[in-house]
């Protein structure tokens, strides 16, 4: 069955199953659940604990041997699988729809699984686990959800934000600063716990103990994009030069982006139901509920002209020259930095966005 993650203390007050799969992308949150899995197993006699990874050339045959075998000692006995590629194969989807069959009260087995997409969810193997046992999705936390995560895991170590403006303006810095880093905001949170007594904190006490540990994720660059906030693509384009990535990457990561807006643009204009073209053009997750509004505030001749600029771009960051010859007006700017904010912001603000010629000027 499917279990609610904010379900699983009360599910675990009623009695353990035997099986149960946790997956998701958010692994401070999936550790955790597993953490009071395991804490409630224990509680329960499963003291005899064997860990198996998934790997290249994994014996299927060694984790049935040790869900189907007694413990020397009588102990009941706790079984984790954890498949970090999601795709067990063919092999391992048979062993997987044994283990299933197989569940018993002297058995505990967790399977750990990345983020699943559709298709995996209704693979044979995956639908017999969750019939056995307990299915918990671990969902990601969007941008917009982190200053209230970061809220309520004050308030479970008995600390608040101040009221108003002040208190929300520390939240939201925290979560700049940790910005696609949830075990990062925990670890913070923590140090506000140590160096702080319960209740309230103010904005300069947070600014004075918080770090900045963002860790910034070109592919979260997308979602800023398609969103408009200048601000955030602002300062995740300068934390992604300060950390030493690949101006290539960033621009292959930008430039996906906008030959997908301009796919969906033309199918949208042919006829095309727009949820159709995101199934098609592999579009889901946080990106999936910003793509209309994104496509309502740009043309297709901008995207058209992004992917010129683009094409100039790719020449300026592999070395070359960046101009088209005999156009030195389409030049881009000087530095390949500026010239990818231009890019993104053909997206992001496409009425506002800086001419072609001229470089970028980022909020810092």
């Amino acid at each position: 069955m499917q279990l609610r993650l904010d379900s699983l203390e009360t599910h675990l007050a009623k009695g353990l199953a035997g099986l149960y799969v946790v997956y998701g992308d958010e692994h401070l949150i999936a550790q955790e659940a597993c953490d009071r899995i395991r804490a409630s197993a224990r509680a329960a006699g499963f003291t005899d604990r064997s860990v198996f990874t998934v790997e290249r050339g994994f014996d299927w045959s060694s984790l049935l041997g040790a869900s189907q075998s007694m413990s020397l000692f009588g102990d009941r006995q706790l079984v984790e699988l954890r498949i970090p590629s999601g795709k067990p194969g063919k092999e391992g989807a048979d062993a997987l729809k044994s283990l299933a069959a197989a569940v018993n009260d002297e058995v505990l087995t967790i399977v750990t699984l990345p983020r699943l997409d559709a298709a995996t969810q209704k693979a044979g193997w995956f639908t017999a686990l969750s019939e056995a046992g307990v299915a918990l999705k671990i969902d990601s936390i969007e941008r917009a959800q982190l200053p209230n995560w970061i809220g309520q895991r004050l308030a479970q170590q008995g600390q608040r934000m101040a009221a108003g403006e002040d208190g929300r303006r520390a939240l939201q810095f925290i979560a700049e600063r940790v910005e696609g880093n949830l075990l990062a905001a925990h670890q913070e949170i923590q140090k506000l716990g140590l160096l702080y007594p319960a209740g309230a904190l103010s904005f300069e006490q947070v600014h004075d103990a918080v770090l900045n540990v963002a860790r910034y994720d070109v592919f979260k660059l997308n979602e800023a994009m398609l969103a408009g906030d200048v601000g955030r693509l602002s300062r995740m384009l300068d934390g992604l030069r300060g950390e030493g990535e690949a101006a290539v990457l960033v621009l292959w990561a930008v430039v996906e982006e906008v030959r997908t807006l301009l796919r969906i643009k033309r199918g949208v204009a042919a006829g095309k139901p727009l949820a159709m073209l995101l199934r098609e053009n592999r579009v889901w997750g946080p990106r999936e509920r910003l793509v209309g509004p994104a496509l309502s505030r740009i043309t297709e001749p901008a995207l058209e002209k992004g992917l010129a600029l683009a094409a100039r771009l790719d020449r300026q960051v592999k070395g070359l020259s960046g101009n088209t010859p005999g156009q030195p007006r389409d030049n881009p700017p000087p530095d390949p930095w500026d010239g990818l904010f231009e890019l993104a912001m053909s997206v992001a603000a496409p009425r506002n966005a800086p001419s072609a010629g001229a470089p970028a000027r980022r909020a810092g």
